[in-house]
């Protein structure tokens, strides 16, 4: 399955403090192997072992609600669904999410890519999150297949409309996640056509600070300042590109846009 010799024990890991949304203890569903529709040129844990759109149950709801028990919950300010790849894969994540919502009444966050939110289960899933940060990395298909390398079958407009559908169902805070890097640098006007057809309540923008190793390590899912044998570093746009793209985004949108500088 993998060559990480040390596997992850339990679904649950940190607190660990977020730029986003202060500290963060966060649930992996997926936490027996790195599990994803996307391949991104930029992910954290490195290779993805299992490429896929399927879900299924990974780790037991009683397992996790057990290891949430064991944790530092009452330290965190909010319970965030990422882990060790695309947590809407877990086919129990709308059950586990009610149930640490009724367990520790703080607020749930779902980290997302946005291939699945065709799906209506995956929808109905996301409604007991209070919100969801939904990835859109790239404003045509070229680059998708350059940054996010996905399953056979994505597409930019399947994911543009998976996430305005989620819009029109859901009434929690909806972010957009978008990772800027030389090759989307450029788009900032197409990308701003896609985001006034979502209208979503705040725009992040990031760039790739975090190592990228060669193969999976499960420990990078909350552990931002790791630093790995043989890892990647990857060229990111200038401070003052940056503040470009910020500027015109907000220009084109009227969007909240907010920047996480180096």
């Amino acid at each position: 399955m993998t060559e990480n010799r040390n596997l992850p024990t339990s679904t649950v890991y940190g607190p660990v403090q977020s730029w986003r949304v202060g500290k963060s203890l966060g649930i992996d569903l997926l936490y027996v192997n790195s599990i994803c529709s996307f391949r991104c040129v930029y992910c954290q844990l490195g290779k993805i072992n299992d490429h896929t759109l399927g879900r299924k149950i990974y780790a037991p709801t009683k397992k996790v609600i057990a290891d949430l028990k064991a944790s530092l919950w009452q330290e965190a300010d909010v319970i965030t669904f990422s882990g060790n790849g695309e947590p809407t894969l877990a086919a129990n994540l709308g059950e586990v999410i009610q149930q640490i919502k009724a367990f520790t009444g703080k607020p749930i966050v779902v980290l997302t890519n946005a291939t699945t939110l065709n799906n209506p289960a995956v929808r109905n899933d996301l409604q007991g999150a209070d919100k969801i940060f939904c990835k859109l990395d790239a404003a045509t298909d070229r680059t998708l297949q350059l940054i996010d390398r996905p399953v056979a079958g994505i597409t930019i407009r399947s994911i543009v409309e998976g996430i305005k559908t989620l819009r029109k169902e859901y009434a929690g805070h909806l972010a957009i996640q978008t990772m800027l890097l030389p090759v989307n640098e450029n788009e900032a006007i197409a990308l701003a056509a896609l985001l006034n057809e979502i209208r979503p309540d705040e725009v992040q923008l990031n760039t790739p600070s975090r190592p990228v190793p060669r193969e999976w390590i499960f420990e990078s899912r909350g552990n931002h300042e790791a630093s790995f044998d043989n890892a990647a570093k990857l060229r990111m746009p200038t401070q003052e590109k940056l503040a470009e793209i910020e500027q015109q985004l907000r220009q084109l949108t009227g969007l909240e846009i907010i920047t996480k500088r180096s």
